[in-house]
């Protein structure tokens, strides 16, 4: 079996997994408490928070844990755009592609009588610096934009968009989660002010996260309750996946240079494979993207079937984002770049890590031309085109 889906979960480490059962046996006590074991747990708590505020150039009093992306996604927009109300700033700047934790709340909004400028991601996934700045206004309050695609896997220019931001006297956030532990990440370098991770996206435990927030703003709690994480964010902290998930980053941030130089180059050489089978684009710019992320269009088929049956030859992948598997309408993010319906429905995502092999890439490619061919031999709208009664786009 060869799984090539890491941008919808990745498999637990070793470390992170022992570090998670080890605290769950020996370290059980309520971080609140003040006796000993109480105390033992709160040790490790904050061990965790200095060691991922080290790892991303952060302080400690900086990191907020969450359950996830999500959750960590909607405390910075809402508390973002608390901060701009208060100031009579109620227009936000995000992008068309953004992960749907992102769109939905902004969605929300609106509701509140929020503007939300949405800006363009062309048609190699990239926005324009000029395009941010002249979207900027004084009554802006939050700029929102993902540091990488988790569909197309295309990486922003998030430090000069950042220098922008701060240009302008704007909040910037960004949606790590893609982005961390598989490209160098740092608040200070990439001129940010807030920022989502999720664990189980660098080896580490689901539910699972944290939100960086640049020391002197002010969050707004999603859960209230007790004073956990300094009065940020209630609830008893999951002392035993925190801690997994401080372990996995280390590891992921202190084997990065290495993993992204092995990733890429099998990501190239499954970008090259891909290509050569006719009618298919890859989606999004070829080298400003993620290491382990490949993603195709192939005209003619429809992408469901295309996962089915490759898993029936030992390949687990996605047409997309996991978040929205279950819907039968196009990738928003491809429309977002440009690709019609028809062809937007015949996608791949693949994403490979550190443990795939050469030999894994090679029969990736040869069980994808195998079954693209196979689909298109009873397609109705393939053979259109080749009739010439339909223009092929691809």
């Amino acid at each position: 079996m060869i799984y090539a889906d890491n941008a919808a979960t990745t498999k637990m480490s070793k470390a992170a997994i022992d570090t998670m059962f080890r605290l769950v046996n020996d370290t059980w006590g309520n971080a609140s408490s003040l006796y000993s074991v109480g105390q033992t747990s709160k040790e490790v708590l904050e061990q965790a928070r200095e060691d991922i505020a080290n790892l991303i150039g952060a302080e400690p009093k900086e990191i907020i844990f969450t359950s996830g992306g999500s959750e960590a996604d909607n405390q910075a927009i809402l508390s973002a755009a608390k901060i701009g109300a208060s100031k009579g700033k109620k227009h936000i700047i995000s992008s068309a592609f953004e992960h749907h934790a992102v769109l939905h709340t902004l969605e929300r909004l609106k509701e509140d009588g929020f503007e939300i400028t949405l800006l363009d991601v062309h048609e190699d996934g990239i926005i324009r610096e000029d395009e941010l700045e002249d979207a900027i206004r004084e009554d802006t309050c939050l700029v929102t934009i993902m540091y990488a695609n988790n569909e197309i896997g295309t990486v922003q220019p998030i430090s000069r968009l950042g220098e922008i931001c701060k240009k302008h006297n704007v909040l910037f956030h960004t949606d790590a989660v893609q982005a961390i532990g598989h490209i160098p990440v740092n608040v200070n370098d990439d001129n940010v002010d807030m920022l989502s991770a999720s664990a189980h996206k660098f080896h580490g435990p689901k539910g699972v996260g944290f939100l960086y927030v640049k020391k002197g703003i002010r969050v707004t709690n999603l859960i209230n309750g007790g004073a956990q994480e300094k009065g940020r964010r209630a609830g008893t902290e999951n002392v035993p996946g925190i801690a997994a998930m401080a372990v996995a980053l280390k590891e992921a941030v202190e084997s990065l240079s290495e993993n992204y130089e092995n990733v890429s180059k099998k990501r190239d050489c499954l970008i090259e494979g891909l290509s050569k089978i006719e009618h298919s684009a890859l989606n999004g710019d070829a080298k400003k993207r993620l290491p382990g992320n490949v993603n195709f269009c192939f005209e003619g088929i429809e992408g469901e079937s295309l996962l089915l049956l490759l898993d029936d030859k030992g390949i687990m992948a996605s047409s997309g984002s996991a978040c929205t598997s279950g819907s039968l309408d196009p990738s928003h993010v491809l429309l977002a770049i440009g690709r019609v319906h028809d062809v937007a429905h015949g996608s791949l995502r693949l994403t490979i890590n550190e443990e795939t092999t050469d030999e894994d890439v090679e029969y990736i490619i040869k069980a994808v031309d195998e079954v693209v061919t196979y689909l298109r031999s009873f397609s109705p709208i393939w053979r259109d085109l080749v009739a010439g009664k339909k223009q092929f786009i691809l």
